[in-house]
């Protein structure tokens, strides 16, 4: 006969063998390590809480030093690899296995111990894809999350940046598995129930609060004109033509550049109430100013930033707080509502080819792409209509039956540092597959997704092309002194042009003598504070002054 509960019999020894080290459901810092070789066995599939954010750093150390003899083969499922730890487990011979969706900051020496043969890679996913797969296939055996605070109990507290905690405790505690959370402190009573102690087996203090990246934050002083006449395009050339009201901006200067301009170029346009009013977002400092002028009006959050707190606190209208006051993010939520409630997302990228695919991976890095395909990806199941997706959904009409688009928008500089072009004939995403044995080149944003194309040379609408030499050169026609862009065919450039596919600055009548830093509503980090009214406090590394 089949014994139908094995798993939670397995559940019960693993706890029976930890009991020495817990007093209830709390654990002292250092029997850690004695803990989790408890709990843990040879070939476990194991969840580290590593977001774009927030960091089980405590917990991923001790895990990284354990005894190799005795924990081994993991299977490591997690979001970020963010830390050295986060690596040092394969580096050891703890583990041997990783699924992952973005590796930035290792991206180098994932690809390093990937050609050594020290790990092997399942695939990189977005991050919808990898929660999807928590609870299908690749459910946690033992999950090591973290949280602002718990009580004896066990409930935990999140705070303002919950990321992924419910995501990952939820897969794992109702398939039997093991959930121990660090915190930053144990209390008596947490200001709101996060997660349920039900749902969470062990509790430790660690010795210092969890990391936490301020990772959207950018710095105004570091925006340049360049930027600013990209931002200025966007917003009459797009954001103003197909009104984008619910959108999503991903991490970089140039879309800082955008959300600094709402006030004051987007306000002399009359745009207010028109565009930009409900977001998909970290609590990004460079969004005060358009906040404070009325544009916001309301942000969902995939995580938070360092010192928005008293800020969010001080305006409930526009983020999701609770009634203790702090926002409670969401990355699986807000990724759902980037996917199929955003009717833009507009990114950057470090390569585009002819057909318009992008990829942030390159030779010599894994970085993965985290939540870009999610946000840069028309939703295919999307069956609501909106002013922005119907029309795009009549531009790119070709015959056939209606349907709406949703707008995806490249915004690049044709050249990125060191005079790297942007626009390549290839993407290193081939070679890098080949070289790393993986199914498919990493493509970041697939070009059938892409509507358009932002470079300081104009905006390519990807939309009006009906056939693939005219995408081409479309592509061509914005990519500026670049080798593919100086391989355009001129005449066809300047017909595309005429039709209104390729749209310059003066096409879309921008006065480029306006595009200057002083149209930026703040101009660098203390500005942001005033725009505050004090309430932001920039991290250190962030203050000059």
């Amino acid at each position: 006969m089949r014994d139908w509960n094995s798993q939670a019999k397995n559940r019960e020894a693993r706890l029976a063998r930890a009991a020495p080290f817990v007093r209830g459901k709390v654990f002292e810092a250092d029997r850690t390590g004695d803990l989790l070789s408890a709990v843990l066995e040879p070939g476990d599939r194991v969840c580290i809480e590593g977001n774009n954010q927030k960091q089980a750093d405590f917990l991923a150390g001790r895990l990284a030093n354990l005894d190799p003899a005795k924990v081994h083969d993991l299977h490591i499922v997690q979001s970020v690899l963010a830390l050295p730890a986060h690596l040092d487990v394969f580096e050891r011979g703890i583990a041997s296995r990783l699924d992952f969706s973005f590796s930035g900051p290792q991206a180098g020496r994932l690809a390093r111990l990937l050609g050594n043969g020290q790990l092997r890679i399942g695939a990189i996913h977005t991050y919808l894809e990898l929660f999807g797969r928590y609870f299908t296939d690749l459910t946690p055996r033992v999950s090591l999350v973290c949280a602002q605070a718990a009580d004896r109990a066990g409930n935990l507290y999140t705070g303002g940046n919950t990321e992924d905690t419910p995501v990952i405790v939820e897969a794992t505690a109702f398939r039997q598995g093991i959930v121990i959370a660090q915190v930053n402190e144990i209390v008596d009573t947490v200001p709101r129930v996060d997660i349920p102690a039900d749902w969470v087996d062990f509790v430790v203090q660690s010795p210092k609060p969890h990391y936490i990246e301020p990772l959207f934050t950018r710095d105004p002083a570091q925006i340049s004109e360049i930027q600013v006449l990209m931002a200025m395009m966007a917003i009459k050339g797009i954001y103003a033509e197909y009104e984008v009201k619910r959108l999503n901006h991903g991490i970089g200067f140039d879309t800082a550049a955008i959300e600094l301009l709402l006030p004051t170029y987007a306000e002399s346009l009359g745009l207010k109430g028109k565009i930009a009013t409900h977001w998909a977002l970290n609590p990004h400092p460079a969004l005060i100013p358009a906040i404070e002028a009325g544009f916001v009006e309301s942000v969902h959050s995939f995580g938070s930033e360092l010192g928005m707190e008293p800020y969010i606190r001080a305006r409930s209208d526009v983020f999701f707080t609770g009634r203790d006051g702090s926002m409670r993010s969401n990355r699986a939520l807000s990724q759902t509502a980037g996917l199929y409630a955003c009717d833009m997302f507009i990114g950057s990228t470090l390569q585009i080819d002819l057909q318009g695919n992008s990829s942030t991976a390159t030779l010599g890095r894994i970085a993965g792409f985290g939540g870009a395909p999610n946000m840069g990806s028309d939703a295919r199941g999307r069956r609501h209509g909106s002013t922005t997706w119907l029309k795009a959904g009549r531009e790119a009409l070709d015959g056939g039956m209606p349907r709406g688009r949703k707008l995806v928008v490249q915004m690049v500089e044709t050249f990125r540092e060191h005079m790297a072009p942007a626009f390549v004939e290839e993407l290193d995403a081939w070679k890098l597959a080949e070289s790393a044995g993986l199914d498919l080149p990493p493509v970041m944003i697939y070009g059938d997704d892409v509507t358009h194309i932002v470079t300081e040379e104009g905006i390519a609408n990807l939309l009006l092309c009906r056939t693939p030499e005219e995408r081409e050169q479309a592509i061509r026609g914005v990519a500026g002194y670049t080798p593919v862009g100086l391989g355009r065919d001129r005449r066809m450039v300047e017909n595309l042009r005429d039709r209104g596919i390729i749209r310059r600055a003066a096409d879309l009548g921008v006065d480029v003598s306006l595009a200057t830093r002083d149209l930026l509503a703040a101009r660098s980090m203390k500005d942001l504070v005033r725009a505050s009214h004090g309430l932001y406090n920039p991290p250190a590394r962030f203050r000059n002054w």
